[in-house]
């Protein structure tokens, strides 16, 4: 992977064994998100989009946060009184790297979320495909103890993954949970001590290393579409997405599959993958 060290000021990039660590580094803010932060995270997205080595993308935060959500002081009382063009140019380069970018990303992406989450970070976390966090990670939409309702996609963020009651309760009363109730709950996949968090994500890493990167490229992204279309315009998307992958796949994975399966005998489809070439 190319070397990253040092190009950005909020946001360190390390690559190890396909693996791209990602990590926000604010760690004074809680690794709050600033308009800096967010120019940069676009930056790096982009860049490791098309780092072939670059295979699996992790995303976490510096000491004891994930992130704190937005950073309230630059975000706000630093653009008191300047031209509303400026908070729109915010709102964009945050909705471009948090949601945008993140949720049709072209690689596997995982939130290694090892401490605080608030507020703003339920975009993110959201948008990454898969999510793992710490037990003693601490969750909280706390937005309406400082006056204001969740900005960004948080609200669409949480409705999609934790419930409406769920949802509606955090939002409303601006109480926190652990890492272990947002396994309970949907909002992550699973939940470790903090001591085993790295060597857990590097091992759900590895599982998606070893998968057809073209193949699952197209399976996330027609998953996260089919949850907008009707079910006749689901028909033709998902039947596109397949023959789109059948075409531009190098590996031809299909082909081999099926050899392995109807005629070497080697492959039992749900128990094992495909040997790939």
């Amino acid at each position: 992977m190319a070397n990253y060290a040092d190009r950005w000021k909020t946001v360190a990039v390390e690559g190890q064994e396909g693996i791209a660590w990602v990590t926000l580094n604010r760690p004074d803010k809680r690794n709050a998100m600033s308009p800096t932060l967010n120019r940069e995270k676009i930056d790096v997205l982009e860049n490791l989009e098309l780092d072939q080595e670059a295979q699996v993308l992790v995303l976490t935060g510096a000491g004891e946060s994930w992130t704190a959500g937005m950073d309230l002081k630059e975000y706000f009382r630093e653009t008191d009184g300047q031209p509303e063009i400026f908070q729109e140019r915010m709102r964009r380069d945050a909705c471009q790297w948090q949601w945008k970018l993140l949720r049709f990303y072209n690689k596997p992406t995982i939130a290694m979320v090892n401490g605080w989450c608030f507020g703003g970070a339920f975009s993110p976390l959201v948008a990454c495909d898969l999510a793992i966090c710490a037990d003693e990670a601490v969750f909280g939409l706390s937005e309406i103890n400082w006056g204001i309702p969740p900005g960004n996609l948080v609200s669409k963020a949480v409705a999609d993954t934790m419930g409406h009651r769920q949802a509606l309760y955090y939002i409303m009363t601006g109480d926190t949970w652990s890492g272990k109730e947002a396994a309970a709950m949907g909002l992550v996949n699973k939940s470790v001590p903090r001591s085993e968090l790295r060597a857990e994500v590097r091992k759900l890493a590895g599982k998606l290393l070893e998968k057809n990167p073209v193949v699952l490229r197209y399976a996330k992204h027609g998953f996260k579409r089919c949850r907008e279309l009707s079910w006749e315009q689901n028909e033709d998307y998902l039947y596109a997405k397949l023959d789109q992958s059948n075409g531009r796949d190098p590996e031809q994975g299909r082909a081999q599959g099926l050899k392995q399966f109807l005629d070497d005998k080697t492959l039992k489809p749900g128990l094992q993958s495909y040997k790939r070439g």
